[in-house]
């Protein structure tokens, strides 16, 4: 039996069109709600969007820290707890009367609680669903539809690597987190016919004023040092991950989750000799 193949075509030349890259980082007009925009990666995110045009109305459950950096970007601030759905709804209709529509939304709101599996309660679980999965299934159903008018845009949201891997006093925390990557493919799935990109960013250990209060600075330079980069991640290293996946450079991209955690995640756990 002879077996044929189709010749290779041959490409002398490439003179495809070469996009604007320069433009593609650029969100200048457009409309973005940051919700825990007060502090850590959510204040530094403000600044990333607002750096490269984006008006941003900013969230937070502070008063005097929305205030704070709505005047370091010239941005608008607001004050709501997103863990209730009609303080949600709220928040988007603000958006659409301050801003006249919304073109994007990132989402760091977060927080982890350590407590044994045996020794959680129901309290421990509900607030870490509260505050990490359920308010984030608010946002999309609150914010898709306004998306949705303006031919769709980014939807991105802080995940965290506690949802992929496990860790001792990570339960209520752990499990949110895997369950909020399950949420982000399904809308991913259900809403790019709507030209929206649901996208998640999972950091490793963050040197956040909260973690640098919580763990001290001999715990945070040991932790860094773990990593192949030799340092710990600060809140702009998550911003900049956060700012690519609310650029149109990322337009191809939905339904993932994207690791930012120095390479940990990479490494082997094991010893073994030296390589010679």
């Amino acid at each position: 039996m002879t077996t044929t193949t189709s010749a290779e075509p041959v490409i002398e030349q490439d003179y495809s069109e070469v996009p604007d890259y320069a433009a593609m980082s650029r969100l200048d007009g457009q409309r973005f709600v940051v919700l825990g925009g007060g502090v850590g990666i959510g204040r530094q995110t403000c600044h990333a969007l607002a750096g490269v045009g984006a008006k941003v109305l900013l969230v937070d459950v502070d008063q005097a820290r929305a205030d704070q950096v709505a005047a370091e970007i010239d941005g608008i601030p607001l004050v709501g707890d997103v863990t209730r759905r009609d303080e949600v709804e709220r928040i988007f209709d603000v958006a659409v009367d301050e801003m006249g529509g919304v073109d994007g939304v990132v989402d760091i709101v977060g927080m982890g609680r350590w407590t044994s599996l045996l020794d959680a309660d129901d309290e421990h679980w509900d607030f870490h669903h509260d505050i990490v999965l359920r308010h984030a299934y608010y946002v999309i159903q609150s914010a898709a539809p306004l998306m949705a008018r303006n031919g769709g845009g980014p939807l991105v949201f802080v995940s965290s690597v506690s949802g992929i891997s496990s860790a001792p006093g990570h339960v209520g925390y752990g499990v949110a987190k895997a369950g909020l990557m399950s949420l982000i493919r399904t809308a991913a799935v259900e809403l790019g016919p709507e030209g929206i990109r649901v996208n998640s960013i999972a950091p490793g250990l963050v040197w956040t004023p909260r973690i640098a209060a919580m763990l001290g600075e001999e715990l945070g330079e040991r932790n860094g040092n773990n990593t192949p980069l030799r340092r710990r991640a600060y809140p702009e290293d998550i911003a900049s991950a956060l700012l690519f996946l609310a650029t149109p450079l990322s337009g191809y991209i939905t339904g993932q989750n994207i690791t930012v955690d120095g390479g940990l995640n990479v490494t082997f756990p094991y010893e073994t000799p030296s390589p010679s």
